[in-house]
């Protein structure tokens, strides 16, 4: 799976475009996305096939890829990522326009004919909650970063209001994706409802800041709409997009049906059931069409066998996904010295070479965490960086470190979610090369390795495998290098290691504040320098995305941003 991250939101999160945990114009999106089959004449009931449970409506506090894919069509919002991962505005839900560059002021308007799918309009006190919980400014909510939202002042909407304002103290790159988007708008009324407040007491506590007055909204954001063991009450999930939540088994799927409250395009089939799969088993769900699509994470093995099959279609390329090792900062790994003899010792290129060159026969080592290969502005980032230091394993080199640090025989868990094989496949060569300079690995995968109270959350690990998902934006990865307010699950937002350095916050922020996009590559270019002075991870590969389906599926459109396939799902047909 991969973490989402707003990369501020890349998938393993996820202010509008943030990172997220991965396991590995029209409201849903364009002219490419428009189905050839009629949907009069298409099949009932689509089912696509993942690895990981939706366990979060809400997946900001919960930043898990799966939750964002679960919800694009769920919880509608102000943007999408649309056809090759483009922020694209959803007009069905609303508009909103740049009215001001000084202050950098953006205005906000809901359809007016938008409704929660139990009748509620949506309006104002919707964009306070985003607001509340985003912003940072009123305490306690967990979320996967503020990048952006922070520099907002309470919107001075009132109970009832369509139109809202985002005015902000300074620039911000990334504006345009900062309100509200797809997955991000949460229902307020069923917050301060749960919290036995009133519509009128809410809006004035948010203005006011006042997290004491929100302590049980808050305490709900967090954690009533986490999901264990099935949802046992409906009504506290309302959809605000072409499909809602009809019912769940748990451990099994999800199914989501059209929304009767939408006003826009009515999905062109009825009924979408998201499949719980193991990795193992999705390739031969597809051949019995048990399911129509899959997006497992590839490797060589699979992606012969769904070659070799009939009537499927598959497809490869480019995502904004990428592999990598965190460090955790709370243990031994505090040490950079250490850190520096694990790195020494990491075979990247052989790990590109027998898992990922199969597969996509251009893949290369990862030089940066923050640009991909295929962008164009990548050798600016990429180039004398730092990575060129540990291009081979030096084994010697690392072995020197970890005897000088008196720490032979060191013990190190990798830890991972399940199951995974590539990435036990990983461990397994990394352990075959760093047991020769004197650490011994620890395969710590674990299957509730993403799940609250997991091993990332407590950081209950030595160094994490897994994967961010996200886009281009520059402020998507802002919250998992800026230091953490505290080293807590709920504080450390993306920066799940807890590593901080005051110079790269700073260069951050200057970062998400530039405006002239053609500065963005040399000033990347400083952080990822100082990120591999200080060996913060260790970037591993960029995935290739790989997508199978039944050919008579209609209108599937690849996303290489965080939205994943899932982005038009309301355009899918399947032909009898």
């Amino acid at each position: 799976m991969s973490h989402r991250h707003r990369f501020g939101r890349f998938l393993a999160a996820v202010a509008g475009g943030a990172l997220l945990l991965s396991a590995c114009g029209q409201s849903g999106g364009g002219q490419a996305s428009k189905p050839s089959a009629s949907a009069a004449g298409a099949a009932q009931t689509i089912t696509y096939a993942g690895e990981q449970e939706f366990n979060s409506y809400n997946s900001t506090a919960v930043n898990n890829l799966v939750n964002s894919t679960a919800m694009q069509r769920v919880l509608a919002g102000f943007w999408y990522y649309g056809q090759n991962g483009v922020v694209t505005p959803d007009k069905d839900f609303g508009t909103y326009t740049k009215s001001s560059d000084d202050p950098l002021t953006v205005d906000y308007e809901f359809n007016s004919s938008a409704v929660w799918s139990d009748g509620t309009p949506i309006d104002c006190d919707d964009a306070l909650l985003f607001w509340a919980a985003k912003s940072g400014k009123v305490k306690g909510f967990q979320v996967d970063g503020t990048s952006g939202v922070e520099l907002v002042k309470a919107p001075a909407c009132k109970a009832g209001d369509k139109k809202f304002t985002f005015e902000y103290s300074e620039p911000f790159a990334d504006w345009d994706s900062n309100g509200p988007g797809a997955a991000d708008l949460l229902p307020a009324h069923v917050a301060y409802k749960a919290a036995g407040m009133s519509e009128a007491d809410f809006i004035a506590a948010v203005q006011a800041e006042d997290a004491k007055k929100l302590e049980a909204v808050i305490k709900f954001y967090n954690e009533g709409w986490v999901i264990e063991g099935g949802i046992k009450d409906m009504s506290l999930f309302p959809a605000s997009g072409p499909y809602k939540i009809s019912a769940m088994e748990p451990g099994q799927s999800l199914t989501l049906t059209a929304n009767d409250k939408w006003w826009g395009p009515k999905p062109a089939t009825p009924t979408i059931v998201m499949r719980v799969i193991s990795q193992e088993e999705q390739a031969q769900a597809l051949q019995n069409r048990e399911v129509n699509l899959i997006e497992p994470q590839p490797n060589p093995d699979l992606l012969a066998q769904l070659e070799g099959m009939q009537g499927v279609t598959v497809k490869t390329g480019d995502q904004y996904t990428y592999e990598h090792l965190d460090f955790n900062f709370e243990g031994a790994f505090k040490d950079k010295a250490l850190r520096e003899a694990f790195a020494k010792c990491v075979p990247r290129q052989l790990i590109v070479d027998n898992l990922i060159k199969p597969l996509a026969p251009q893949a290369q080592v990862l030089q940066a965490r923050t640009k991909f290969p295929f962008e164009a502005d990548y050798a600016t980032v990429a180039q004398g960086n730092g990575a060129e230091n540990y291009a081979q394993p030096d084994i010697e080199g690392a072995k020197a470190l970890l005897e000088k640090a008196g720490k032979a025989g060191m013990e190190v868990k990798i830890g991972h979610n399940l199951p995974n094989p590539r990435r036990t496949q990983e461990v397994q060569l990394i352990a075959d090369s760093c047991g020769k300079a004197g650490f011994k690995i620890v395969d710590a995968g674990d299957e509730k390795f993403f799940e609250a109270g997991g091993p990332l959350a407590t950081n209950t690990y030595d160094v994490a495998l897994f994967a961010w998902s996200g886009s281009a934006e520059v402020s998507q990865w802002s919250s998992t290098y800026t230091t953490a307010k505290e080293c807590s699950e709920a504080g450390k937002e993306n920066n799940n290691g807890c590593y901080s350095n005051k110079e790269v916050d700073e260069l951050i922020k200057k970062l998400n504040g530039e405006v002239d996009k053609t500065k963005h590559p040399a000033m990347i270019a400083e952080i990822e320098k100082l990120l591999w002075t200080d060996l913060a991870t260790i970037p591993l590969f960029a995935h290739p995305g790989m997508l199978a389906w039944d050919e008579k599926l209609q209108g599937i459109v690849p996303n290489p941003a965080q939205s994943s396939v899932t982005w038009n799902m309301d355009k899918w047909t399947l032909a009898p």
